[in-house]
């Protein structure tokens, strides 16, 4: 079976498997787990910030750095396809009290004056206040798009000007660092508190570092311990993180390669399916009719999809899976879609 359904299948290697298996560990409620120490302080120096905090998974990560940045009442601006919109179950309203306006886009891609037209400051009792912008890089149902770091520079600059703090889901930031050659500190210069998927193109088999200040990170690991997502010997989860970030981080272009060979198989055997200049990162997004049919149907070829409508499909590309197999799958995609 080729699952591209998402990076997030991934399965530890035998090198990983030792590493978790040899890991020191201790009681994470009490702060004396020396591996998820270790792998919090290394993921803070990365991004040039104070503190980190490590979460079992990316939403919870969203979930408390968005709060961090708001009040009951208040809410967070982010596109209108953002995962803290489309994906994280209303937690953000349901948990915090937290509500949510969202601006349209092109797949995705940040226009900072889109973001910063829709600001409500200082409204009185009138008006919503804003208090967040959040921004996803890579956009997930933008297709992989990667934003461009001019129009997080002026966001970042007009936002706080404005006295708005900033949140950067960078589940897939690894991807993005990848495509555009620049390291995560460029990035947490920018926004006030960034969240990390280590589960997804980097392979760690759960997880997610929160980074910020050393006080933010304090009241957020409160935060989540009230949200019960304490957690005790999770160093040999950290162990597989720190692993990964050791080991996968740099091959993560080679999966932006597979995902260019994918789009191109398709197009080989069904001309014209999609655009393969819109394939940015790891993410390939396919228009089909009936979606739905077009993924049993490959299902049962040995080819996985996801499915993210009637007409759409999504395939992500990672590092349990070859060039090989990306171009096996692409013709089997292609061939499904000619039929």
């Amino acid at each position: 079976m080729i699952d591209l359904r998402s990076d997030t299948v991934t399965r530890p290697d035998e090198a990983m498997r030792a590493a978790m298996a040899a890991a020191p560990v201790g009681d994470d409620v009490y702060g004396e787990d020396p591996t998820v120490l270790r792998l919090e302080a290394e993921v803070a120096g990365l991004f040039g910030k104070e503190a980190a905090l490590f979460c079992a998974t990316g939403s919870l990560a969203n979930l408390l750095g968005v709060w961090l940045h708001t009040k009951p009442g208040t809410e967070v601006l982010c596109d209108a396809q953002a995962h803290i919109a489309r994906a994280e179950m209303g937690a953000h309203a349901a948990l915090h009290g937290v509500t949510m306006r969202t601006w349209g886009s092109a797949r995705g891609r940040l226009v900072a004056d889109d973001a910063l037209a829709l600001a409500a400051v200082g409204c009185g009792p009138y008006l919503v206040e804003t208090a967040c912008i959040a921004v996803e890089d890579t956009h997930n149902f933008g297709g992989g798009t990667v934003q461009s770091l001019s129009e997080m520079e002026m966001l970042s600059e007009s936002a706080r000007g404005l006295g708005l703090r900033l949140h950067l889901d960078g589940a897939r930031l690894a991807n993005a660092a990848a495509a555009t050659g620049r390291s995560f500190a460029d990035y947490g210069a920018l926004f006030d508190t960034v969240s990390l998927c280590l589960s997804k193109g980097l392979g760690a088999p759960v997880g997610s570092v929160l980074v910020g200040t050393a006080e933010e990170m304090a009241r957020a690991r409160t935060q989540r311990k009230r949200l019960g997502a304490g957690w005790r010997q999770a160093g040999v989860l950290a162990a597989a993180a720190l692993h990964a970030l050791e080991h996968n981080l740099d091959r993560v272009a080679e999966d932006h390669a597979s995902a260019r060979t994918l789009a191109r198989a398709i197009n080989e055997a069904a001309p014209g399916s999609l655009a393969e200049s819109d394939v940015e990162t790891n993410i390939v997004v396919i228009e089909a009719p009936n979606a739905p049919t077009v993924a049993a149907r490959l299902a049962e070829q040995g080819v996985r999809v996801s499915v993210l409508g009637p007409t759409t499909l999504r395939a992500v590309t990672h590092l349990d899976v070859s060039d090989a197999d990306c171009q096996t799958a692409g013709a089997a995609i292609g061939a499904a879609l000619a039929n």
